[in-house]
């Protein structure tokens, strides 16, 4: 049995206490985590290997953020995926290499940690550069599999997209934002029928079952919450998934992130 989990942190030197006792208390063998929010020099790394877990790390300021803890092995680390495009909201400025993609083989499973850009707007440029991010992905996907239909691929991560309607509070709220546009929708599906399924779905179904819940308007008490963090299979590896779950639990309580950890369950 393996058990591998995506989780949007929100700052790990803010919470990183809390995200090893968790570790270790769930008996997760390798952690995904997005918006570290800190440079590799930075991550408070001591903890988890105290814990044993060895670490990979992508982060280059404040802003953003990826890294992998695993008690499973830590191997071929790579920082970015091939073409990820960069950003850059000066057109005569050269698109910068963001961290959101760090990918490690972990107990012979390709593990993806992937922040996937929120957005912002759909005029802002960061929409458009959302959408060829998530192109390039999907070619490296479709490479991936090409290869090695046999490949053991877990695509894990916060994908600021909510597919469907059942995944979101209030679809009317989020008529004309980001998360929720067709573009993005069908972005998400290309990965789906690129062979990639969304294995915590069928252990979680919703409605009312989500993985963020913002900070404001009591949004976590009232229910009012998005399902974007996903782990997307490979077809060979979604085989071998015998349970997933969302742990709402975690969300609660002093200096929670504002998501909640994604458990997936491989047997052997």
């Amino acid at each position: 049995m393996l058990r591998i989990a995506t989780w949007n942190v929100n700052s790990i030197r803010a919470r990183s206490e809390r995200v090893v006792n968790w570790l270790e208390r769930s008996n997760i063998d390798v952690l995904a985590m997005q918006e570290t929010k800190c440079k590799d020099a930075q991550f408070p790394a001591m903890g988890f290997e105290a814990a044993g877990y060895e670490v990979a790390t992508l982060g280059f300021s404040q802003w953003n953020g990826v890294a992998i803890a695993s008690r499973v092995g830590l191997e071929d680390v790579a920082k970015q995926f091939d073409n990820q495009p960069g950003f850059s909201k000066d057109a005569e400025i050269d698109p910068a290499l963001e961290a959101r993609a760090l990918g490690a083989t972990c107990g012979g499973v390709r593990v993806w940690s992937l922040y996937v850009p929120n957005g912002r707007t759909l005029t802002d440029p960061h929409y458009t550069y959302k959408l060829e991010w998530l192109a390039a992905l999907r070619e490296n996907a479709d490479k991936w599999l090409a290869d090695d239909p046999q490949a053991q691929i877990a695509l894990t991560g916060d994908w600021n997209i909510a597919p469907t309607d059942d995944d979101v509070w209030d679809p009317a709220l989020f008529e004309d934002k980001t998360h929720t546009s067709e573009p993005e929708r069908s972005a998400f599906q290309a990965m789906i029928k690129s062979g990639f399924a969304d294995v915590v779905r069928p252990h979680a179904p919703g409605p009312g079952v989500y993985t963020y819940w913002d900070y404001t308007q009591l949004r976590f008490p009232k229910r009012q919450g998005l399902r974007i963090d996903f782990s997307l299979c490979s077809p060979a590896l979604a085989t071998r998934v015998t349970h997933a779950e969302i742990d709402r639990e975690e969300r609660k309580g002093k200096g929670a992130s504002d998501h909640a950890p994604v458990i997936i369950e491989l047997g052997d």
